[in-house]
């Protein structure tokens, strides 16, 4: 017996002197400068670099796959005399590729700079976010105007870029990153021909369900920059974010928040709209630390769960957002009530005057936060304040409350008490609250493994908006496959399984024999359809349709 509490101590003691990283306890978070607000929002500098790394990887590949297309177009010395030509598109994306090289050197360097440990301002890293924001618009721009050029190459060529086989890269050449697709889509991005779009998109779908999310994620961008009219564009864009939250890791999670938010707002009234906002506070919360730790994941989620119940009130994914909000405050309260606390043992020890600061916060886990998990302890804590503080009858009003919603409460006894010391009037318990069970307490190993990961566990999809994690379920992206780049008219109320119909079309229903209105049928009286304008697609009644394309 001896020996276990011995073990019981020992580890309690490991959790609190070592489990937790530096800065993580409140005491210790009030004694560290806070960091620019940037970088806790868009994650730490190392973070912030390989975002840009990854970037510009796949601005390279894109670059590189169009110079080929439109090498492929005309004789060695034609290529050889136009190389130098201010207009020449080849050359201009020669240009681009050469400054998008340059800038993956400085971050390099950089980053080396970070991993040796030596000093460095965060404003370098800024500066090359900067850059690299203002480098992607030209390489974008100059994507889109040489596509007449590639298009022409491809017709040149006879609808085929060189034939040239590549060798696949060894071993060392996949974990240098060298790529690992071995030229094998070079032909596809290439060249512009009809109906390429269609093909680029199949194909990085296919890819995407295998887990190969970095070549996806390049044939999706050949879409968005070669074919800017395709009908697969917005669904190409969000395929994109989908891979970064497929992927899961921390620098993958930003790029997926940034790419969700990219989206949004070249298509806020897509039907989709609500989804994909719903997905942008999936991925913060996946980012959400314990409650004694940064809550900045917590507090975007709670503002993000907030608006899409605000602008989206009829959604069908108003339960799904409903819950994961209620553990989102979960985490919010705790980290409140948390400092309360740390305020209210400093006022134990003499170091603080008077109890407000303690005050200030269990008022506002209790009014922010009605679900809260301890919201009795904090009634009581609260209440208790008051007292200390000479002021009997706002004390009563949180000792009633608690007699009243929180019977079974370890701390209604103590409630009784204080009244009676008060004189207040004790209320009649809530019937619905007699029958409520107190919330259980998680056990020491849930405890010490949560405290070791640093993570909270929430409720979020595992799948994206288009594609799902599990390559053997049926996904949206095969309804767009299908519809030849739309959707099935809906809207951001209809339920979402009607978003995620299977690509196996129906098995074709027997028509029945046609009836006068008169002459009831299987005891179905038949009426004709009601005049007036048919229905449109704003209206929950409207018949299902092909999606006109996004602009």
């Amino acid at each position: 017996m001896r020996l276990r509490k011995f073990l019981l101590v020992a580890v309690l003691c490991a959790l609190l002197a070592g489990g937790l990283p530096a800065g993580s306890g409140v005491v210790r978070g009030q004694q560290q400068p806070q960091q620019p607000s940037r970088a806790q929002s868009e994650g730490t500098a190392t973070q912030r670099l390989e975002v840009i790394r990854q970037r510009l990887e796949t601005a390279r590949r894109t670059l590189n796959g169009a110079i080929a297309g439109l090498n492929a177009g005309g004789d060695k010395g034609k290529k050889d005399k136009d190389k130098k030509a201010a207009d020449d598109p080849a050359a201009r994306l020669r240009g681009l590729e050469k400054e998008a090289g340059s800038l993956q050197n400085e971050v390099a360097e950089l980053r080396a700079k970070l991993d040796r440990g030596e000093k460095y301002e965060i404003s370098e890293v800024e500066k090359l976010e900067a850059a690299f924001t203002e480098l992607n618009g030209r390489i974008d721009a100059g994507l889109q105007a040489t596509a007449g050029a590639r298009r022409d190459a491809t017709v040149a060529s006879g609808g085929t870029t060189s034939t040239k086989s590549k060798k696949k890269p060894g071993f060392f050449g996949r974990i240098l990153g060298r790529g690992d697709d071995g030229g094998e889509y070079d032909e596809l991005v290439g060249g512009i021909a009809p109906g390429r779009d269609r093909q680029l998109f199949e194909e990085a779908a296919k890819l995407a369900r295998k887990g190969r999310y970095e070549t996806a994620r390049y044939l999706f961008n050949v879409i968005i920059t070669t074919y800017p009219d395709s009908p697969y564009l917005p669904h190409a864009k969000l395929a994109i974010a989908d891979t970064f939250y497929l992927e899961g890791t921390t620098s993958a999670l930003i790029q997926a928040a940034n790419s969700y938010r990219e989206w949004q707002t070249f298509f806020p009234t897509d039907p989709l709209a609500d989804e994909v906002m719903l997905k942008v506070a999936e991925v913060e919360m996946r980012q959400m630390g314990l409650p004694d730790r940064d809550v900045a994941h917590a507090r975007k989620a709670e503002q993000l769960l907030k608006a899409l119940l605000q602008q989206y009130p009829n959604t069908a994914l108003r339960p799904d957002a409903q819950i994961r909000l209620g553990e989102v405050q979960e985490n919010l309260g705790m980290h409140t009530f948390q400092v309360g606390n740390f305020y209210m043992d400093r006022y134990e020890r003499g170091v603080a005057p008077n109890p407000k600061g303690a005050q200030s916060r269990y008022r506002e886990v209790v009014e922010k936060y009605p679900n809260f998990s301890r919201r009795d302890r904090a009634l009581y804590l609260l209440a208790n304040t008051y007292v200390l503080e000479e002021e009997p009858d706002e004390a009563a009003k949180y000792f009633q409350e608690i007699l009243r919603n929180f019977p079974n409460s370890e701390y209604a006894e103590k409630a009784q008490e204080q009244l009676d010391a008060i004189g207040a009037a004790k209320p009649t318990a809530d019937p619905k609250a007699i029958a409520k069970l107190p919330p259980e307490k998680r056990g020491m190993t849930s405890r010490f493994f949560q405290q070791v990961f640093g993570t909270t566990p929430v409720t979020v999809d595992k799948n994206g908006v288009l594609i799902s994690k599990d390559s053997n379920e049926s996904s949206l992206i095969d309804v767009v496959i299908d519809n030849k780049g739309t959707l099935p008219v809906t809207t951001p109320s209809a339920p979402t399984i009607n978003r995620r119909v299977s690509s196996v079309a129906p098995a074709p229903q027997a028509q029945p024999t046609p009836q006068t209105p008169d002459k009831p049928a299987n005891g179905v009286k038949l009426t004709p359809t009601n005049p007036g304008p048919p229905a449109t697609v704003d209206t929950p009644s409207a018949p299902p349709a092909q999606r006109p394309p996004s602009n």
